[in-house]
């Protein structure tokens, strides 16, 4: 089911925006909280999957953002787009996530000129299985962001892919804005100048969230909330 799909069976515009969904929740209209979630679910999805640098855990993360968002709706001060709220919030779950089975690695520790890690990206002649590869961009794209280090991963994820810009990137992963210009370079060089240029059509496609996933996740939620 699409945004416009749950809007019309829940008999709003689907143009509402999330401020007013909040309050509408706010005041008792919980079942609106579908909309929230529906139109979010692909940036929360690519932002948890970014931490967490695989599909796995990846939905029950999303499930434990909306739940905490959900009953902390009231302490949502507006400050920020809501957009930017619920995501730092599914950022701060997706490292718990991590932290709890032992893959956490702080977003300060990695030193930003360490080139040690990446001989992987050295550049190499195509060869004929390369140049195959290559007519699959969106596959080979998002191979090539997995094999990043989560720090450069989340960033280039936020900013290019999600197109926050630097102020909402760095408040959902609480660093500062000049990390964030320092990561998304490094991000940017690591991936190779080359296959940016070639994958540009592609990027906005990377890491979809099917619409079957939506539903799961989005039952799932008002499972747990009714409970």
């Amino acid at each position: 089911m699409t945004v416009v799909d749950a809007a019309a069976k829940l008999g709003v515009d689907q143009r509402i925006s999330d401020d007013e969904v909040v309050t509408r929740i706010l005041g008792g209209e919980a079942e609106l909280y579908e909309i929230i979630m529906r139109r979010h679910n692909q940036r929360i999805y690519r932002a948890v999957r970014a931490i967490l640098g695989s599909d796995t855990d990846v939905e029950q993360v999303m499930q434990d953002a909306y739940v905490s968002a959900y009953f902390h709706l009231g302490q949502f001060e507006r400050r920020s787009a809501f957009s930017t709220w619920l995501t730092k919030i599914a950022v701060h779950e997706a490292l718990a996530c991590k932290k709890r089975k032992g893959r956490f690695v702080n977003l300060e520790s990695v030193a930003e000129t360490d080139e040690g890690h990446w001989s992987m990206f050295a550049a190499n002649e195509r060869n004929p299985e390369q140049q195959v590869i290559a007519r699959d961009l969106k596959a080979v794209l998002e191979e090539s962001i997995e094999k990043l280090p989560e720090i450069y991963r989340s960033v280039l994820v936020l900013r290019e892919i999600e197109d926050l810009d630097t102020a909402e990137t760095a408040e959902c992963l609480g660093i500062t804005e000049e990390t964030v210009k320092t990561r998304l370079h490094r991000a940017r060089s690591l991936l190779r100048d080359e296959l940016y240029d070639r994958c540009g059509a592609t990027m906005t496609e990377a890491f979809h969230f099917h619409l079957s996933r939506c539903d799961r996740v989005v039952a799932a939620v008002f499972d747990r909330i009714g409970r």
